[in-house]
């Protein structure tokens, strides 16, 4: 009994400084911490922690990807380039540019991931603000929320769908019968709520009519590289195939090009990378096999079947709302992990798991380390000189999120 209680203390500690970040250390360190931890007081078993590192293996792959994407489109102009039609499109309104930002977020979530969107869209749009002369923050927060709000539109939206699904995703027309009015009810009050809270940094006028600069041999490279990997996602994940390797593989093709085409050296680009997310995640799966090991998650497969004994509709309703709340205390990715090894335990029904995907998807909106791709959003913010304390983002969040989350799951609830 004392080692189970050390185990759920070093879990706790380890989610809390991801959260906390003290001493203003990268959250990797406190993961990474925790899960030492528990393998060096032998509370988990060295081959379980291994065979955890080891589940992560198709998201270590797709995050490498894209930020060798990223890196390649920020180092050879493209998200200048884009800076400068999305300001001249908006032609000296802030609010419109506010809008055209969102559209363009919607779009990269839905067919790229949210992570993409954290990724690649972050520096476009700060780049843009620069250009506009407008404050930055309300156009930075798009990229974080619509991430999130628009992240299951498509089951590749988002990673954690696969994650949570696995082998058992839903064909494209039934994913989009059970989630098309969800999603748009999420993406729609989102933006409205989201606009609402900066109405006033969005007032005035802003830069219009800016000279579009050249877009390079290299920099059409790195845009061909963000289609094609769209392209490419879109066509494995209706065949049921993990994302991880084609995206390493194109993102790795497309630095491979832009460097020989340049004749430049790799480690520049590689230096550049903020791998830390990558030990992020490692560490986060391996407190969710400590869960697991411990008997959390048959724990909580037992409640959730007694739970949907006594009422279908609540249950999914709970569930929903009490995995969305939960993902802002542990991060959206563990829980997408257990909500997955749960509702397989407890052999969950069609209607609890999509409620459960949508409280993972959109309920980490609420706070900054709510999900992988807010995290990212941060590092890339941090790389640009901008930084969001934790209660800054919980202001907005909570506006956000608390009316748009038990809206989309009732939506969900009442297609059936």
């Amino acid at each position: 009994m004392n080692s189970l209680f050390l185990s759920w203390g070093i879990a706790a500690a380890a989610t809390a400084g991801v959260i906390a970040r003290p001493f203003k250390w990268p959250e990797a360190v406190w993961a990474v911490a925790g899960a030492g931890l528990l393998v060096s007081l032998h509370l988990l078993p060295v081959d379980l922690a291994i065979q955890a590192i080891g589940k992560g293996r198709d998201v270590y792959l797709f995050l490498i990807g894209m930020m060798l994407l990223s890196e390649v489109a920020r180092r050879e102009g493209l998200f200048d380039w884009v800076a400068v039609l999305a300001v001249n499109h908006a032609k000296g309104s802030p609010r419109k540019l506010f809008l055209l930002v969102y559209l363009v977020g919607v779009v990269i979530t839905a067919f790229l991931s949210n992570d993409a969107t954290a990724v690649v869209l972050t520096p476009a749009v700060f780049a843009a603000a620069k250009k506009a002369k407008t404050p930055p923050l309300p156009l930075l927060f798009i990229c974080a929320f619509v991430a999130n709000a628009a992240s299951f539109v498509l089951p590749i939206s988002n990673p954690a769908n696969l994650v949570l699904y696995g082998n058992r995703t839903p064909a494209l027309g039934a994913w989009m019968t059970r989630f098309a009015v969800p999603s748009l009810l999420s993406i729609g009050l989102t933006y409205a709520l989201l606009r609402w809270t900066q109405r006033e940094a969005l007032s005035g006028r802003c830069q219009a009519d800016l000279e579009a600069p050249k877009l390079s041999a290299s920099g059409r490279v790195g845009l061909a590289g963000i289609a094609v990997t769209a392209a490419v996602l879109l066509t494995v994940s209706a065949f049921d195939i993990p994302l991880g390797w084609p995206t390493a593989m194109l993102g790795a093709l497309t630095a491979m090009v832009v460097l020989i085409q340049e004749r430049k050296s790799p480690l520049p680009m590689i230096r550049e990378i903020s791998w830390s997310v990558l030990p992020l995640v490692a560490g986060l799966f391996v407190l969710v096999e400590m869960l697991d090991h411990t008997g959390g998650i048959a724990a909580l497969a037992t409640l959730l079947q007694r739970a949907a004994q006594h009422g279908e509709l609540a249950t999914a309703a709970s569930a929903g709302g009490v995995i969305g709340i939960a993902s802002n205390l542990m991060n959206n990715l563990p829980a997408g992990l257990i909500a997955s090894s749960t509702v397989i335990q407890a052999h969950g029904s069609r209607l609890v798991t999509d409620a459960l995907l949508i409280g993972v998807d959109l309920g980490p909106n609420l706070s900054i380390t709510g999900s992988l791709a807010t995290i990212l959003w941060l590092n890339a913010l941090r790389r640009e000189g901008e930084d969001v304390s934790f209660m800054t983002f919980l202001k907005v969040g909570a506006l956000v999120t608390l009316p748009t989350l038990p809206l989309a799951l009732l939506a969900r609830i009442l297609a059936g």
